[in-house]
């Protein structure tokens, strides 16, 4: 069934039968005009909240246009599309040109995802949208339900984490047109997998960004995030502000049939507003996207447990950086920066993590002195993303070294396991299904005027770690501004065919076809109480969930050091990692092993 699909914004261009119409929000500008290559300039009017507008016949898909505002000649903040690059000038883009065929396609519920994320530029030797096509039967096959795609929204330069968006509506041209990021998205979902989306809405990048020049209204200097002021969701002219950010999260789960947003560093998207902008945005999107599965999930470091639920404004989940931590200390032993936290115990934390949402809860945090998080008991383990290995964490490090690199391999496969048989929502990070060893560096390509500053700063952020406090240590941390740094992050799909690489993957598609088997269909009508834990031993780890229809689910994880002798857990053994000795209704499991049982429900 060919189908399209179009979202109708209050700004930015919009195709019409006789030509186009153009709006942009710049409240305390003097005039503007617009700038249509081909056509003398059209000067626009203003209306009374602050938008610009001009109708200009005869204009079709494809035209170059440029705002001028008081004398600066300005890209559109809602260009469907940058063709040059973020400083040059906008394409109209025809949305209802793009024949979709994932006509039947309502997505998939929640509680049957498993999340692989991955950057665009990298995954491929071509690093676009259409190269990646190819690669979703894989995939697939692997038992992924759904690709998580790093920001692909505009950003300056070629290459990029895309963090550092500045236009929040244009695929980043280097990775593909409009119409190949939906084909993408259209191939997916033929495979049966969903698509989510990166967004950042706590700031704009540092090159390329007009605003703070002609509309200075979109920041609120009252609040303060590491990027400068923030953005204005709660002072003076915020509503065309909360508008230009919701009208973007809908226009990617419409225009673009998105299954999903993750909403980066939330805790810096500053409102003290009535009701807060990410709970009007989960509002909206569920009303605007009813009959269709589509899911919310936030990064926040603020732990704030409120903003998950089944209510209208509520989120599907949230990553859990807590689980990473935990289990991170466990496989490297660093304890350096936000890992102190972690280092007391952290097979504990660990523990509270797999059975009540959070490690921290609003205890005091040493490392940041101060308290963090909410009670999450109440919440069921399914509104929180586990990983073992992401963009921040492989790629914050100076070398951006992968556990594969780091971490004793029969350590990494227990850990592995726990990761995806506990009933949280698991995520693997590119190439970790076939124990990837290339790096994910930090790269950016910002301008001259930038460069040093950022590779200087990075090498300063890491003179604090006693691995780098020699600035001869320092001076090996690649240079993030240079290509080669690019290129050195970009997949080797061949070790797939490796025989390390084919043992990896056969150890990931065992575990996840267990857990699609298994594990996922006890997930949909699971909630509240999550579970329970204990520490029989200081070198074990015991977790047990209720499940749906009576079943519980019970897992042991030995580290080293660990000599107990168990009482064996009731059920059937689903899996072991290692040597487990069974006698006399006990067991002993060898360290560095993870074992799960499942009960009947009689």
């Amino acid at each position: 069934m060919t189908r399209t699909h179009v979202h109708h914004m209050p700004f930015g261009a919009q195709v019409e039968p006789d030509g186009v119409a153009f709006r942009l929000w710049a409240p305390s500008a003097r005039e503007v005009s617009l700038h249509v290559e081909g056509l003398r300039a059209h000067p626009m009017a203003r209306d009374e909240n602050g938008y610009w507008h001009d109708h200009v016949p005869g204009v079709t898909a494809g035209a170059r246009y440029r705002f001028e505002v008081d004398g600066l000649t300005v890209p559109d903040p809602a260009s469907r599309f940058q063709p040059d690059g973020v400083h040059g000038p906008s394409a109209v883009v025809d949305p209802a040109g793009y024949p979709w065929q994932d006509g039947a396609w309502r997505g998939r519920p929640w509680h049957e995802a498993v999340v692989y994320e991955l950057h665009v530029g990298t995954y491929t030797a071509d690093g676009t949208f259409r190269a990646l096509i190819a690669h979703l039967p894989e995939l697939a096959a692997l038992g992924v339900t759904a690709i998580e795609l790093m920001p692909v929204a505009d950003f300056p330069g070629a290459r990029g984490w895309g963090y550092d968006g500045v236009l929040p509506f244009a695929p980043h041209s280097r990775y593909g047109s409009p119409d190949d990021i939906k084909a993408l998205i259209d191939a997916a979902h033929g495979h049966r997998l969903m698509v989510f989306l990166d967004v950042v809405y706590n700031h704009f990048g540092p090159e390329g960004n007009y605003l703070h020049a002609y509309a200075p209204e979109f920041f609120n200097p009252a609040h303060h995030t590491p990027w400068g002021a923030a953005i204005n969701f709660d002072g003076p002219h915020n509503a065309a502000v909360r508008e230009f950010f919701i009208h973007n999260a809908l226009y990617w789960l419409t225009e673009y049939h998105f299954d999903g947003l993750r909403l980066d560093a939330v805790h810096a998207v500053r409102d003290d507003s009535a009701v807060h902008v990410l709970d009007e945005l989960a509002q909206r999107a569920r009303a605007q996207c009813a009959g269709r599965h589509v899911h919310l999930v936030l990064e926040n470091d603020a732990n704030q447990a409120r903003f998950l639920g089944a209510a209208p404004g509520g989120y599907d989940a949230q990553w859990s950086d807590d689980w990473h931590h935990g289990a991170h200390v466990l496989l490297t032993g660093e304890m350096h920066g936000y890992y102190a936290d972690y280092a007391d115990w952290p097979l504990a934390h660990l523990g509270r993590c797999l059975a009540q949402g959070f490690a921290w809860q609003g205890e005091q945090s040493p490392f940041r002195n101060a308290p963090r998080g909410e009670p999450s008991a109440h919440l069921p383990p399914t509104r929180f993303v586990a990983f073992l290995q992401n963009h921040d964490q492989i790629g914050n490090r100076a070398l951006g070294e992968r556990l594969s690199t780091l971490a004793e391999p029969r350590a990494l496969r227990a850990l592995a396991t726990v990761l995806v048989l506990a009933p949280h929502i698991p995520m693997l990070f590119m190439g970790e299904e076939w124990g990837a060893r290339e790096p994910f560096l930090f790269f950016c390509d910002l301008g001259p005027q930038l460069r040093d500053a950022v590779r200087d700063g990075r090498r300063r952020e890491f003179a604090a770690f006693p691995a780098f406090a020699d600035p001869a240590a320092r001076a090996r941390i690649p240079d993030p501004t240079a290509a080669s740094t690019f290129a050195a992050s970009r997949l080797d799909h061949g070790a797939r065919a490796a025989p390390e690489g084919r043992d990896w993957l056969a150890f990931y598609a065992g575990l996840l076809a267990l857990r699609a088997r298994v594990i996922t269909p006890l997930l949909a009508s699971a909630d509240g109480g999550a579970g329970d834990f204990e520490l029989p031993e200081p070198a074990v780890l015991r977790v047990r969930w209720k499940l749906a229809h009576g079943r519980v689910l019970t897992a042991l994880l030995a580290t080293p050091g660990s000599t107990a002798v168990l009482p064996r857990p009731p059920g059937t053994l689903l899996r072991c990692t290692g040597a487990l000795c069974e006698q006399a209704g006990t067991v002993q499991p060898e360290p560095w092993s993870a074992a799960f049982w499942l009960t009947d429900g009689t």
